[in-house]
């Protein structure tokens, strides 16, 4: 295959990219703003921090760290998949304000060594990780969005689902239907009907008017007429409400305690090292996974991004918030509304901190049914079931991996289900003809031949050994003709190939020639360009 085309147009950064994006950064900023604002209240709640410091946090991650991240589209703020890390540093610290206080010592310092994860290039990592596990992630995510959020559409009291796991929460649903609440039902499941029905309005004038912005116009109203505010059984939970600025700071402005680096010295290392790795390893994947979702084709700086998000957590713990990360499923919808640029992040902080400024009366008007059917929308998107029919095209290998991601994610947490797609990944690269010894090694000859580049690969070309691939592709000067012969690949699997899709797309961009060749011997696992393929001559 042959690449060469004409410069494309990419959103400018910085200032000239909030000048030039002004009206759609602001405006997904806004969007993302409604469905930060509830999970960031949610998960403070549900990791034993104080609820508003669950704002403060996505107020930090947009309004600071915007100006220090790699990534374009990504929304920094708290996510889902620290909860248990974050709930169970505060209970080890012996829970409450004092457990709260110390846990934001553990933050603080995870956040100094991200920082220094960046600075030391270990953003590399990201690429380690095989392209149907990144997608079984998404969709996970999105399925457990909605095993949650599609209980509180029908109204059920918050508290009958605490501490259920996804899968307990999915086989509760017969039960939320049965015993829903009539009046918020009926709010939240007209809220889900617009958000479904605004998606597939052609009128050009009408596709204009943001989908939550007709929800609340309607979910508002309805709240008033059916008097949820004053309904006994409802009343406490029907209507979103904010903690007050004064009291989350009545002690000043910095609320971090790291008395437990001397008093529980081996709580505060065990809770540093996981707060950073997994932080770390949960940040990369979804920039990784955001790069895939940009039309613009821009690729993360993942040293960078650590850096941005290092620092936002060292800022977050002195305040008094919770750890942040790039976090996947705002990101997805940021990507959905229209951003263009790292501005659309800034915007969600700024609105979540005018919010808590001059808005409170307004926000404690909005029915919770009508932002659980704003992330229910979100959820299914994310594990729509193309998806499916997507990866089954790419192989059945990358379902396979793709489904057992999945079903290990919500059975277990984020983290172990990525872990088994890597895994199995492995297993069917070397039942495929990948050999053991290839597994972390990557044999690629680069020399010149009549003034142009040549790049030999051979034996294997898997996702655990494509850095070595991607490091000697890289160090190619810009604006070369190069070549890639595949002909001595024994396998090249489907991640290596839509990486090189991007780097060879990257490198015409910067005025360069590239022609991948030697794959007339090497039968596809399936119709897609992209699917991994085998040698014929050479394979086991």
């Amino acid at each position: 295959m042959s690449n060469q085309k004409t410069k494309k147009y990419i959103p400018a950064d910085g200032l000239a990219g909030l000048k030039e994006n002004f009206s759609k950064d602001a405006l997904s900023g806004f969007l993302v703003f409604l469905l930060a604002m509830p999970l960031s209240l949610g998960i403070a709640k549900a990791s034993n921090f104080p609820m508003i410091f669950g704002l403060v946090t996505a107020i930090v991650g947009g309004v600071i760290v915007s100006f220090f991240m790699g990534s374009r589209l990504s929304i920094k703020g708290p996510a889902a998949g620290l909860i248990v890390i974050a709930a169970g540093s505060v209970t080890a610290f012996g829970d409450g304000e004092i457990g709260w206080h110390l846990a934001l010592g553990v933050v603080v310092v995870a956040g100094l060594i991200q920082v220094l994860f960046g600075v030391f290039k270990l953003g590399k990592l990201a690429d380690f990780f095989p392209s149907a596990a990144i997608h079984g992630m998404l969709a996970a995510i999105g399925i457990i969005i909605m095993a949650k959020q599609l209980h509180l559409l029908l109204g059920i009291n918050p508290s009958e689902l605490k501490g259920k796991e996804p899968l307990q929460l999915l086989a509760m649903l017969p039960s939320s239907i049965v015993h829903e609440n009539a009046h918020l039902a009926e709010i939240g499941i007209a809220c889900l009907l617009i958000m479904v029905l605004m998606n597939f309005v052609k009128n050009d004038k009408v596709k204009k008017i943001p989908a939550p912005l007709v929800v609340l116009a309607v979910a508002i109203p309805l709240g008033f007429a059916l008097h949820i505010k004053t309904d006994g059984q409802i009343a406490n939970f029907a209507l979103v409400k904010i903690g007050s600025l004064s009291e989350a700071f009545k002690n000043g402005l910095v609320n971090v305690d790291f008395s437990g680096i001397t008093a529980h010295t081996g709580i505060f290392i065990q809770y540093v090292i996981l707060y950073s790795l997994i932080g770390s390893l949960e940040s990369l994947l979804t920039a990784k996974a955001v790069d895939g979702m940009d039309p613009y084709k821009r690729k993360t700086d993942y040293n960078k991004d650590l850096i941005g998000v290092g620092i936002g957590n060292t800022i977050s713990g002195i305040l008094g918030g919770l750890p942040m990360i790039s976090e996947v499923a705002r990101s997805s919808a940021n990507v959905g509304y229209g951003a263009r640029t790292r501005w659309a992040n800034f915007f969600h902080g700024l609105f979540l901190l005018l919010a808590i400024l001059v808005a409170v009366p307004f926000i404690e008007m909005i029915p919770n049914v009508a932002l659980a059917a704003m992330l229910v929308f979100v959820g299914f998107r994310l594990a729509h079931p193309r998806q499916f029919s997507h990866a089954l095209h790419i192989g059945k290998e990358q379902l396979v991996v793709f489904t057992v991601t999945i079903l290990v994610t919500i059975s277990t947490d984020l983290l172990m289900g990525v872990g088994s797609g890597i895994l199995l990944e492995m297993v069917i690269n070397l039942i495929n003809g990948a050999s053991l010894k290839n597994l972390f090694k990557t044999n690629v000859e680069v020399r010149i031949e009549n003034g142009d580049f040549l790049m030999v690969v051979k034996d294997d070309l898997i996702f655990s050994n494509l850095l070595g691939f991607k490091k000697k592709f890289l160090n190619i000067p810009a604006g070369q003709q190069v070549t890639i012969d595949m002909s001595e690949a024994k396998i090249v699997d489907h991640t290596c190939l839509v990486t090189i899709n991007g780097l060879v797309d990257s490198y015409v961009d910067d005025g360069g020639k590239v022609n991948v060749i030697g794959f007339e011997n090497h039968r596809q696992l399936a119709a897609d360009p992209t699917s991994t393929r085998v040698n014929k001559l050479i394979s086991n």
